[in-house]
C-alpha cells in the first residue's frame, strides 16, 4: 500500500491588489476604513499605509495625530517590497513632508495612482496645512493618473471658484497645469444633477447621476477614488474605471444611513445589501 500523500491543491491566485495611503477614522466612515470597504465591496485586495490618526464621528474631528514620516515610508515599503500592488490611492496627508514623501514613494511605484487630495473633511475641518498646497501642486498632482479633487479643492489648489456646471471644463484645465494625466472634477457641491468632468486635456467625460435627497454622504470622496484605483487595479482603463466608480457610490450615497447624531456614511456594502436582503426581510417572514 502506498504512503505517498496526495498532492497539495494549488493554492488560489491572488485578486488585483490596491494600496491606500490615508488617515484613519474612527467613526468608520471614511479614510482608511472607507477605502477597505470599497475595496472589498470591488473584489480586489485592499492593503493600508496609515499616514494620521484622527478621532472623529458623525459630528466631526475632534482631534488628529500625524505619524512620523520614517514610519509611513516603512509601511509602503514593506507592502509594495514584499506584495507589489496594481494600484494606489491616496488621502489624508495633512503636512508638506509627508505629501513630499509620498508623492516620492507613488512616483517611483509602476502603478496607476488616483490622488484624493483632501483638504477639509465633510464637517469642515481642516486635514491639510496650508503649508502643504505647494507640495501638493508641485510634487503630488504630477505623480497622479487621476487627481479626484472636489469644486473646495479646486479653489484651494487654483484659485478658480466654480459655481455652474460650465465652468467646469476651466477648473479641470487649471488641475490638470499641474501634471497629473487625469483630472475628475467632482461637482456635487453644485445644484441640480451630481455631475463630473473626466479630462486629460483632449477628451471629456461627463458623468452624471440623479441627486439623492440624502444627507448622510460622510466619506464620499475616500470612496469614490478607491473605487476608481480598484477599477484601475483590475485592468479597466481610466474613462471606464471612473465610470464604473461613480455608479458605484451613486448607489453607495442612495444607501447611506443615519449614525450617531450628525452626518451618517454612505453604505459601502449597498450592492450586498441589494442582492442578499436580511433574514427579517425575506419575502414570508417576519421579523422579531
Amino acid at each position: 500500500m502506498s504512503t505517498a500523500s496526495a498532492p497539495a491543491p494549488a493554492s488560489r491566485p491572488a485578486p488585483p491588489r490596491v494600496l491606500t495611503v490615508a488617515g484613519s477614522d474612527s467613526g468608520g466612515g471614511a479614510g482608511i476604513q472607507a477605502d477597505l470597504k470599497t475595496m472589498l465591496a470591488l473584489g480586489v485586495h485592499g492593503m493600508s499605509v496609515l499616514t494620521a490618526v484622527t478621532a472623529q464621528n458623525s459630528l466631526g474631528v475632534q482631534g488628529a495625530w500625524e505619524l512620523p514620516v520614517e514610519a509611513v515610508r516603512a509601511q509602503y515599503r514593506s507592502v509594495v517590497d514584499d506584495i507589489g500592488v496594481q494600484a494606489v490611492k491616496t488621502g489624508m496627508l495633512s503636512s508638506a513632508e509627508l505629501v513630499a514623501t509620498v508623492a516620492e514613494l507613488i512616483a517611483a511605484t509602476d502603478a496607476p495612482a488616483v490622488v484624493d487630495p483632501v483638504g477639509v473633511s465633510k464637517h469642515g475641518d481642516p486635514l491639510l496645512a496650508a503649508s502643504a498646497l505647494d507640495t501638493v501642486r508641485a510634487k503630488l498632482l504630477p505623480a497622479a493618473t487621476v487627481a479626484t479633487p472636489n469644486l473646495d479643492e479646486v479653489a484651494q489648489l487654483t484659485g478658480v471658484r466654480v459655481t455652474r456646471e460650465e465652468q467646469l471644463p476651466e477648473a479641470a484645465a487649471a488641475v490638470l497645469a499641474f501634471g497629473p494625466r487625469w483630472v475628475l472634477i467632482k461637482g456635487g457641491h453644485l445644484a441640480g444633477d451630481a455631475v463630473d468632468l473626466l479630462t486629460d486635456g483632449r477628451e471629456e467625460h461627463w458623468l452624471r447621476a440623479p441627486r439623492h435627497d440624502n444627507r448622510h454622504t460622510h466619506g464620499t470622496g475616500c470612496t469614490l477614488a478607491s473605487a476608481i484605483a480598484a477599477h484601475l487595479a483590475q485592468g479597466r482603463s481610466v474613462p471606464a474605471a471612473v465610470t464604473a466608480a461613480k455608479e458605484y457610490v451613486t448607489g453607495a450615497v442612495a444607501a447611506g444611513f443615519a449614525l450617531g447624531g450628525g452626518i451618517g456614511p454612505v453604505d459601502h456594502a449597498w450592492t450586498f445589501r441589494t442582492r442578499t436582503p436580511h433574514p427579517a426581510q425575506e419575502p414570508g417572514t417576519a421579523a422579531g
